[in-house]
């Protein structure tokens, strides 16, 4: 986000919550159905272009709707090099929004640092998969604060999300 807008009042900058990386660190998590609001992001190799737009419109109506969630978790599936799917958790159901449910078993490992060491922890994280004896079907990307809010808080956690 540019400029700093109070999307999220229980946060310090009143946009994204400080993460604590503890609970996401090398763990293993199970969801039943958990509701996200499904977007999509345009990209050009990788690069988001529309990200402020899509990430204002959705977190509007999703203020709008009462249906912050917590956890404040937003998903990213790098589905190719023009394009993601943003999967924001909500409280419930968000009227005028695509919404989609995520159940299965996922491994987490935390990572801090610049996007451009992605592929290094994309490495990583196929090697604490397959350290587990497990396989990885799909891989999310749970970019934890705004640029903005990184900058302010100083850490630029991203979590790595294996479906096993």
């Amino acid at each position: 986000m540019a400029k700093m807008e109070i999307l999220n009042p229980e946060a310090e900058t009143g946009c994204c919550k400080r993460f604590n990386p503890a609970p996401w660190d090398g763990k293993e998590i199970t969801w039943k159905g958990r509701l996200f609001l499904k977007d999509h992001v345009t990209s050009f190799f990788h690069i988001p272009l529309n990200m402020d737009k899509i990430m204002e419109k959705d977190m509007g109506m999703i203020a709008k709707a009462g249906a912050l969630d917590q956890d404040q978790i937003m998903l990213s599936d790098e589905k190719s090099m023009w394009g993601s799917d943003i999967f924001i958790a909500v409280s419930k159901e968000v009227p005028g929004a695509k919404m989609e449910r995520i159940s299965g078993t996922f491994l987490t490992k935390v990572f801090e640092g610049q996007y451009s060491d992605m592929g290094r922890w994309i490495k990583e994280m196929e090697k604490f998969v397959e350290s587990k004896g497990r396989k990885q079907k799909k891989l999310y990307f749970f970019y934890t604060t705004c640029p903005a809010c990184a900058k302010v808080y100083g850490k630029n956690w991203t979590v790595l999300v294996a479906e096993i």
